[in-house]
């Protein structure tokens, strides 16, 4: 009988966050280098790139791979045999070690929790509480699954009640294009099959956390009928050319897993849950040994990548022009450098809600011909000028955008992901541009930011606004002053290519 002690639960869980806050699962590792060596389309290929290069920084470093270090969600199957020596409930015991672990000083995540989200929507301070799954069975050990889950690629989850008789390929199919490339691909497709809603959904958040080995499947062949519709799901998402960051490529999905279980015969329950780049999650198990021991994979285990920058045009921020700008065409690599502000959902409702009220925006928050970075970074430590600063999906400012080009002068914007078409309207209206940096690669990013200070919205944390000065920030000119959007026009082109090279 395993007696299972409050502090080894604890910091097995607070060490697990940690861990999975640096360290990519190494499966993850080898298919996205294997999908990067496969690339065509130069685009994508530089963006795995700098996901690549990002993820070793993190290791090396032991900073986290993404500004957004999620919501924490554990799985937790004890055995009706395990005695506890604790004081706490088993879900008060996990929250402290989310705490103890978001707040570690040596590598301080984001906490990004809010309370009261239908109202007043208050952050938490500590990432507290985790989304907690508990199951009782057989055994005398406490095995545990904990993930950290990135709100983009959350934001992407998909559910439908379907007729027993309808294809739940079709479905998929059909879903994924209108998943835009906010999840950050390429990255892993959950997907839950059965039971009841809550179930399938369920079903397909832990499907997320298995690991990769598609390419093993394609190898042997599949055995059942779930392996037959992963492996048709595999080959037909990722002939939808949607590609890395939505750039258009070979590679969307690395991997599609699938759970099922019973449901009633009048259903068909099938749930989406993508995980984006930033993958992270660990698995241990405690018998009473003490805490869980997570060993660090090796640096070797990273294939060396470096990015030639070639063709990439330099752009002084400080000086930039709106006629240069026009100039610019979907797809092109950029350099930029110089200043920049930030700014997010918060910051930007405030800014609206003033503008619509004529009042003047705060003291220093001039946007004239500049650009804002739709981000919220992780607070720095030791020397740092920033923590790990990528950005956020640009679509939840679209309703903001017209509103900010109209009246305050801004020539551009900093996101990732595609842009809908009331933002591309007010892009072509005002003939401003919308540049992509890459999601997944955030501390790569903070890498290039020489200067930060809070401008305004301190209160906001880490949604107030800052000013940047930055150098050699790479970022793709995602929509043109003409209204153009690469996230269109790319997996068009590759689709066909793709279709080609099957052919």
């Amino acid at each position: 009988m395993a007696l299972i002690k409050q502090e080894d639960f604890v910091q097995s869980i607070a060490d697990a966050l940690q861990y999975i806050s640096y360290y990519h699962p190494l499966d993850f590792i080898r298919a996205l280098d294997a999908a990067y060596r496969r690339e065509q389309n130069p685009a994508a290929k530089d963006a795995m790139a700098q996901i690549l290069i990002n993820s070793r920084m993190c290791a090396e470093g032991r900073r986290p791979i993404c500004q957004d270090t999620g919501i924490v969600t554990v799985f937790l199957k004890i055995g009706m045999q395990v005695q506890w020596d604790a004081m706490l409930s088993v879900a008060d015991m996990v929250n402290e070690g989310v705490r103890r672990a978001y707040l570690h000083p040596d590598n301080v995540l984001r906490a990004s929790v809010l309370r009261d989200p239908a109202g007043k929507r208050i952050n938490t301070k500590d990432n507290t509480p985790a989304v907690i799954h508990m199951e009782v069975v057989p055994g005398d050990k406490v095995e545990v699954n904990v993930a950290a889950k990135g709100g983009g690629s959350e934001a992407k989850a998909k559910f439908a009640m379907l007729n027993p008789s309808d294809s739940i390929a079709d479905w998929v199919l059909k879903t994924v294009p209108t998943m835009g490339a906010g999840w950050c691909p390429p990255g892993i497709l959950g997907i839950g099959i059965g039971g009841t809603a809550e179930k399938a959904m369920l079903l397909a958040k832990q499907a997320c956390m298995e690991s990769i080995d598609i390419q093993e499947l394609i190898a042997r062949g599949p055995c059942n009928a779930l392996e037959e519709l992963r492996l048709d799901l595999y080959q037909k998402i990722n002939a939808l050319g949607i590609g890395a960051q939505g750039l258009g490529g070979l590679t969307t999905v690395l991997d599609v897993k699938i759970l099922d279980y019973p449901t009633h015969a009048a259903n068909l329950p099938v749930a989406i849950i993508p995980n984006c780049a930033a993958t992270r999650h660990a698995h241990f198990v405690l018998d009473g040994a003490g805490p869980a021991k997570l060993v660090p994979p090796r640096l070797d285990d990273w294939p060396e990548i470096s990015r030639e920058g070639e063709g990439a045009k330099r752009v002084n921020l400080d000086t930039v022009t709106r006629e240069e700008a026009a100039a610019w065409q979907p797809g092109e690599t950029l350099l930029i450098s110089g200043t920049l502000l930030t700014g997010r959902d918060a910051a930007h409702k405030r800014l609206t809600d003033l503008i619509r009220r004529g009042e003047p925006l705060p003291a220093g928050v001039d946007f004239k011909d500049k650009f804002i970075y739709y981000v919220g970074p992780v607070d720095p430590v030791r020397d740092e000028v920033v923590g790990p600063a990528g950005p956020t999906t640009a679509t939840r400012m679209d309703k903001f955008t017209e509103t900010m080009l109209a009246h305050t002068g801004l020539l551009g914007m900093i996101g990732k992901a595609e842009r809908g078409p009331q933002a591309a309207a007010a892009i072509k209206r005002h003939r401003a541009v919308y540049l992509m940096a890459v999601g997944g690669a955030a501390y790569l990013v903070s890498k290039a930011i020489r200067k930060s200070r809070v401008i305004a919205f301190e209160d906001l944390g880490m949604e107030a606004i800052h000013e940047f000065v930055v150098e050699d920030m790479p970022v793709t000119v995602a929509v043109d002053s003409r209204g153009v959007s690469v996230h269109e026009t790319a997996p068009v082109v590759w689709r066909e290519k793709i279709a080609q090279i099957e052919a």
